[in-house]
C-alpha cells in the first residue's frame, strides 16, 4: 500500500492528465488548487483529492481514474485513513461519486446542485431574456469595457477588489477555500480571466477553467466587483465569454455547485440520512444567513440552465456534529 504523499509541483503533471482523461465532476479542476494533498495506490491509474482537517480526511469530488480503477482506489484511501485514525467526508460529488460512496456503505445526501448551460443553440434573444439585455445594455453604457487579462498585470487591483468584496460581506467573513477556484500560480495559463474596466480601472472580474468529461467546457469560477459598479456588469463579462466561447465551438458552460438548491427526494440515496436531509432543507429554506444560495442561484437561473445536476456529500461513519466542524473549517465557512 503506497501511503497518501503530497506530490511535489514538478509531478504535477500527471495529475493533469487524468483530469483531462478521466474527470466528469464539471468542478474536477479545483482539484489542483494549492494546499491540495493527493493520494494514489501503485498499478491505480488515477488519483484522490483531499486535505486533512483535525481527525477528517476532507477528500474534493470522487477519485479522479480510470472507471476500472475507482472502486479499488477509494478503497484505499479509506483504508489509509482508518489506519491514520480518521475518517472521511467527501464533498462535492456527482452521482456516479455518490453511487459508489453509498455502495462501500457511506452515508450519502443530496446537498445541493451544479448548473450547466448548453451552448451550441443558445442566444441572448427572446423574451425570457428581456431584463438581462437591459441590465448588460445598462454596463455597457456605462462606459464597460471587457477583455481577458493576465492577473499579474493587474495583480493590485484584484487584490482591492477582493479586499472590498471580503468587506462588504462583513468582518469576519473569509475567502473560501477547497471549493472554490483560485487564481495564479502555476496553473493560471490554462485558466480565462476577464476583466471589466470602465476609464481604464478594473472595476470587476470573472474566472474561467475547463471542464472535461461528458459535458466539456469551462466553468464560472471566481468573480468579483467593486460594491459600486454599475448593475449588470457581471453579466456583460459573462455574454462577452459566452460570444467567445460560442465561436470557438465550445459546447457547455458551466456555474458550478450551489449548496442547499436543486434538493429533491428523488435524489437521494439508500443511505442517506433522514436527519441530514432535514438539516440540508431547513437551511435551503431558512438559511441565507449561513449560505447565500438564493443569490447564488438567481444569477444562475438568469441564463437559463439546460442542466441541473445533484450533487452529494458523503459521510465515513455516518454524520456527526463534528464531521461538519471539520467540512466548515476546510472551507473556510467558518
Amino acid at each position: 500500500m503506497q501511503m497518501p504523499d503530497s506530490l511535489r509541483p514538478e509531478e504535477h503533471a500527471p495529475i493533469v492528465s487524468v483530469l483531462e482523461h478521466y474527470a466528469d465532476n464539471p468542478s474536477a479542476f479545483l482539484a489542483l488548487n494549492r494546499g491540495n494533498t493527493y493520494f494514489t495506490h501503485a498499478g491505480l491509474d488515477g488519483f484522490v483529492c483531499y486535505r486533512v482537517q483535525g481527525r477528517r480526511w476532507i477528500q474534493f469530488g470522487g477519485p479522479f481514474a480510470d472507471t476500472a480503477d475507482r472502486r479499488e482506489l477509494e478503497s484505499r484511501f479509506l483504508e489509509a485513513a482508518h489506519r491514520s485514525g480518521c475518517k472521511v467526508i467527501a464533498a462535492q460529488l456527482q452521482r456516479d461519486d455518490a453511487e459508489l460512496f453509498a455502495d462501500l456503505g457511506l452515508t450519502v445526501n443530496q446537498v445541493g446542485a451544479s448548473y450547466a448551460v448548453e451552448l451550441t443553440d443558445f442566444t441572448l434573444r427572446g423574451k425570457r431574456f428581456v431584463r438581462l439585455r437591459n441590465k448588460i445594455s445598462r454596463a455597457l453604457r456605462a462606459g464597460l469595457e471587457i477583455e481577458e487579462v493576465d492577473p499579474g498585470d493587474h495583480a493590485e487591483e484584484i487584490g482591492a477588489i477582493n479586499d472590498r468584496w471580503l468587506l462588504e460581506k462583513g468582518k469576519h467573513t473569509k475567502e473560501l477555500a477547497f471549493l472554490v477556484g483560485e487564481i495564479g500560480g502555476q496553473w493560471q495559463p490554462m485558466r480565462k480571466l476577464y476583466a471589466g474596466k470602465i476609464d481604464g480601472r478594473v472595476i470587476a472580474y470573472v474566472s474561467y477553467v475547463p471542464v472535461y468529461g461528458t459535458r466539456p467546457g469551462w466553468l464560472h469560477d471566481l468573480s468579483r466587483r467593486l460594491p459600486d459598479c454599475p448593475p449588470g456588469v457581471m453579466e456583460a463579462i459573462n455574454s462577452k465569454v459566452i460570444e467567445e466561447l460560442r465561436a470557438a465551438g465550445t459546447s457547455w458552460l458551466h456555474f458550478g455547485f450551489t449548496p442547499f438548491t436543486g434538493l429533491d427526494d428523488a435524489h437521494q440515496l439508500p443511505t442517506a440520512s433522514r436527519i441530514a436531509a432535514r438539516i440540508v432543507r431547513l437551511i435551503a429554506d431558512h438559511g441565507d444567513r449561513v449560505y447565500p444560495a438564493k443569490s447564488q442561484l438567481e444569477y444562475k437561473s438568469k441564463w437559463y440552465p439546460t442542466a441541473v445536476l445533484p450533487e452529494y456529500f458523503a459521510f465515513d461513519g455516518g454524520m456527526s456534529p463534528r464531521s461538519l466542524w471539520s467540512v466548515a473549517r476546510a472551507t473556510n465557512i467558518i
